[in-house]
């Protein structure tokens, strides 16, 4: 009988795309929060954001809101994202 062992560290492959590099001081971005409309997200995140513009001097322009949590960012509020805010906070969890 032989017993063969295998490694759980799998391969390692490029990744799929780069991330964006992160902002070194976020004083004076513009921060959104993105709600994904799940119970709670929204003042969750809210309270995060407002606590980290505090702490780091990033204007928080508010809250948008996915339509559900089931499905992607739409397009339209995508571009809006991407149009006012440097920095958007979304979270989720259940």
């Amino acid at each position: 009988m032989t017993i063969r062992i295998l490694s759980p560290e799998g391969s390692v492959g490029r990744p799929a795309r780069t991330l964006a590099s992160s902002p070194e001081l976020l004083g004076g971005r513009r921060l959104l929060v993105l709600d994904n409309g799940k119970p709670g997200a929204e003042l969750l995140l809210r309270r995060m954001a407002e606590g980290l513009a505090k702490r780091t001097g990033a204007s928080l322009l508010g809250v948008r809101r996915k339509r559900t949590a089931a499905t992607p960012c739409e397009e339209e509020l995508f571009a809006e994202l991407v149009e006012a805010a440097e920095l958007v906070l979304t979270g989720t969890a259940d």
